[in-house]
């Protein structure tokens, strides 16, 4: 299968379906960045961290913000939430046998999110496990390379989940990294996902600000930047 790349604020971005998308990690090792408004306004001020997107082996469109924003442009792409592709992997992986690496949150978090995927996933085979507030990169970057994850999930926040998995993407090229935010909050019960109709209507983001306020200034003005930015893109493209 190959990559249907389109470009978003000159960063790629896949356009595979959420099975096109699972199908393509299986068959491909590396680097997954599940991008997001945020993401795209902070790499247009840094370009390391440009690049490490652009150098990404699979860039899915996180967010309603990117798939309006893909819209405008007029691209029908739809948005594959971050947390339910991983957990897809998570599910894919264990049937095959593989292992897999969880690094990130806090530690309270990461052992109620271990004890519930094990509940949830008998079979899950997680050999390797590390909170974020870990101080000596080097150590953990040893040990992953030493047990070697076939999947490593990364719960370090944005940029730094990013920078972390390109460094894992160098030293274990057969290695499926990927960046999953708050999906540990999640998965250890701390923390509640929107309803379904949220989901569908593309609101979770909006559900999250409003039980979380401190997630207000994160959004805003990022948000409505973004699209103003890809709406002026689109008529730049037509002039």
């Amino acid at each position: 299968m190959e990559r249907k790349i389109v470009k978003l604020q000159g960063l790629p971005v896949d356009t595979f379906s959420f099975d096109e998308a699972i199908d393509y990690a299986l068959h491909h090792n590396g680097q997954v960045v599940t991008i997001n408004p945020e993401m795209i306004a902070y790499a247009k001020k840094n370009k390391d961290f440009a690049a490490i997107i652009e150098n990404a082996d699979l860039i899915t469109p996180d967010g309603i913000g990117v798939e309006i924003g893909l819209k405008i442009l007029g691209y029908n792409v739809k948005r594959i939430a971050g947390i339910e592709l991983a957990r897809r992997l998570i599910e894919v992986y264990t049937a095959d046998n593989k292992t897999i690496a969880l690094v990130g949150a806090k530690p309270e978090i990461l052992s109620k999110a271990v004890e519930n995927l094990k509940i949830q996933i008998p079979d899950i085979n997680i050999i390797y496990t590390q909170d974020g507030y870990f101080q000596d990169e080097q150590k953990v970057l040893s040990e992953l390379n030493r047990v070697k994850p076939d999947l490593l999930l990364t719960a370090l926040g944005s940029p730094k989940q990013e920078i972390f998995n390109n460094k894992i993407k160098e030293i274990l090229p057969r290695t499926l990294a990927i960046g999953v935010g708050g999906s540990f909050d999640v998965w250890s019960g701390v923390v509640k996902r929107a309803p379904v109709i949220w989901q569908k209507l593309g609101l979770e983001w909006l559900y999250r600000t409003v039980k979380e306020p401190k997630r207000f200034k994160r959004i805003f003005p990022t948000l409505p930047l973004f699209v103003i930015n890809v709406i002026a893109e689109r008529i730049f493209r037509k002039v």
